[in-house]
């Protein structure tokens, strides 16, 4: 009990850690450029949403902790190492300062010093760099839910770093970690970019295992795997994942609809798919399936060879750029967009729960004017 409550304990100091590690190890995450995190399709961005990796609370509360620092920065670094050569106790709070007060690689060295003192002091465990971190044995327990794994592994991806993710991955499942929605998108997502038999394997398994446990994999994590069974010809592994997805009227679940009709060879059905597409009678109020230049350039690669099928398809072509429904970004890029948090809304309209003058309940603020 006293083990499981001191590794509860650490969960939220683990996340800071690697909160920490995506400003200072790899700038150009979340720092001033976190501003890419609003942009729209394409914008290189992590495949986790803002809700789940939480950098603007982190950075946030980094401003906070500088702010109400009583000397400079500067000096509580010396302070630390000094506490380190005189084997002082290193007390929690010092170490989670130390942490959002992180802005360069040599932070976080002296980070990773005071975080294997503090675990030692502690009886429990602690780090190496950020790949040796959640591998080393000493350190078991310190990463023991699912958030990390999951936000190194996102740091990892848009670095484009897949086979290092991929270790981070197995680590996780080694480490008897339970996966979680966003482990699903990410373990996909990797499988997708490395494009081997290999990752398909690896992929298949886990939907498999997840399916049996009833667990949820979302259509988003679905589209990778029906993406890298395509891209290994795996046609009908595609189609039967495809077949599974509850809702497939996202962008990508269209495009990869359209991949599924040119490997299968149903160009009859493909082209009436694209007419419907094309020319449905919807209302202007209704949402119309979006297409991306390069898959409709596949398309017309296949049928060029039938007269009949390409003077439709031409047809068709030009009524989806009429109506606005091409877009020039890739199957890639479609995929590995990340949407909008929903909660963000939700956590509006809670804050609205409150009246802006009286700071009472709006019922009561309401019923009182």
């Amino acid at each position: 009990i006293v083990r499981d409550g001191m590794a509860a304990a650490l969960r939220p100091l683990s996340r800071v850690l690697l909160r920490a590690l995506q400003i200072s190890v790899y700038p150009g995450v979340g720092g001033s450029g976190s501003v890419s995190c609003r942009c729209p399709l394409g914008a290189k961005r992590y495949l986790l949403t803002d809700n789940v990796v939480k950098l603007k609370e982190f950075q946030q509360q980094k401003v906070a902790v500088a702010c109400s620092l009583p000397g400079t920065k500067e000096t509580y670094f010396r302070n630390l190492k000094e506490k380190l050569t005189q084997n002082k106790l290193i007390l929690k709070e010092e170490l989670i300062t130390l942490l959002h007060l992180c802005e360069s690689r040599d932070h976080v060295e002296l980070a990773k010093n005071v975080i294997y003192r503090y675990h030692a002091e502690n009886k429990n465990i602690t780090l190496g760099s950020i790949m040796e971190f959640l591998k080393d044995q000493h350190l078991r327990g310190f990463f023991s839910d699912s958030t990390s794994f999951n936000i190194l592994m996102d740091m990892l991806f848009i670095k484009g770093k897949y086979e290092s993710a991929l270790e981070v991955l197995i680590e996780m499942k080694n480490q008897n970690v339970k996966f979680t929605k966003d482990t699903y998108v990410l373990a996909f997502a990797i499988c997708y970019k490395l494009n081997s038999p290999e990752s398909l394997k690896i992929c298949t398994t886990l939907r498999e295992e997840a399916l049996l446990k009833g667990e949820i994999v979302s259509r988003r994590a679905c589209c990778f795997a029906v993406a890298l069974a395509l891209n290994q010809n795996e046609v009908a592994k595609a189609v039967s994942i495809f077949s599974q997805i509850m809702n497939p009227e996202s962008i990508a679940c269209t495009n990869l609809n359209v991949i599924i009709h040119i490997q299968s060879n149903t160009l009859e059905n493909l082209i009436e798919t694209l007419t419907n597409a094309a020319e449905g009678n919807l209302s202007k109020f209704v949402k119309r399936h979006m297409f991306s230049e390069e898959v409709l350039a596949k398309v017309r690669e296949k049928v060029k060879d039938v007269p009949a099928l390409l003077a439709k398809f031409d047809e068709i072509y030009g009524k989806l750029h009429v109506s606005g429904q091409v877009t020039n970004y890739s199957l890639d890029a479609v995929l590995c967009h990340t949407p909008r948090d929903r909660k963000s809304h939700t956590l509006l309209l809670n804050k609205r729960m409150v009246s802006c003058r009286t700071f009472r309940p709006l019922n009561q603020s309401l019923l009182a004017e």
